[in-house]
């Protein structure tokens, strides 16, 4: 099974929000999901991750999406900047 960590919509209409979720890469996007991993929240700028989790899906193999890819690099620069 191919794991993929991506956005799932969970925001009403023109007010997106998104949670990150571990899902299998053959769900839809507001599908069923493996384990939430965090949200993200555009309007507001907030995101917030559980880093433990995501840095254990990311060692037995799973893909971030491109948009996930872009969060989590923007997390660990304002982490580093702490």
């Amino acid at each position: 099974m191919a794991v993929h960590i991506r956005l799932a919509r969970a925001g009403t209409s023109k007010v997106p929000f998104y949670r990150i979720v571990a899902a299998d890469h053959r769900s839809a996007r507001g599908g069923r999901f493996i384990e939430r991993l965090g949200t993200w929240d555009p309007r507001r700028k907030e995101l917030v991750l559980n880093g433990v989790r995501v840095q254990h899906w990311l060692s037995v193999g799973a893909q971030p999406s491109a948009m996930v890819g872009q969060l989590l690099k923007q997390s660990a620069k304002s982490a580093e900047a702490k």
